[in-house]
């Protein structure tokens, strides 16, 4: 008796790890957007998300900043379902990023859409992205 308790115990914390390690989307603001434009440094296509690097041109005083940007995006699955795949961006392309960026005010956020360098607008597949505010478009 005592062996199957704790056999189930066991057997349900190792089914619940998985679903601890998975966060929310609340670190994202969605009442606002932030458009960025420049250079992706790095695209990962791995799960459980993938993510997209940039370094985005930002205008300071006189003269222009470099501002590297983390931009996290919904896991391989999603985004095949919207066209991507592990080749639709490379380092060094120029693109035009529309974000929910992060709620503590660091580089980041969440990947709304991207325009590509040909000019082809990519949805990351966001769950729920109707409850994302777009303040700003990526034209």
């Amino acid at each position: 008796m005592k062996l199957h308790l704790l056999l189930g115990l066991a057997t349900a914390t190792l089914i619940a790890t998985p679903a601890l390690a998975h966060h929310s989307f609340a670190m994202f603001d969605n009442s606002r957007s932030i458009t960025i434009h420049g250079k992706v440094t790095a695209y990962q296509f791995t799960n459980p998300h993938s993510y997209l690097d940039i370094d985005a041109d930002k205008a300071v005083g006189e003269g222009a900043k470099v501002q590297h940007y983390t931009l996290e995006m919904t896991s391989p699955n999603m985004l095949v379902r919207g066209g991507w795949n592990s080749r639709t961006v490379h380092a060094g392309d120029e693109v035009t990023a529309v974000v929910a960026p992060l709620r503590d005010g660091r580089p980041g956020g969440l990947l709304l859409e991207l325009v590509l360098p040909t000019g082809k607008h990519m949805l990351p597949g966001v769950p729920q992205a109707q409850t994302y505010k777009r303040t700003t478009s990526a034209s």
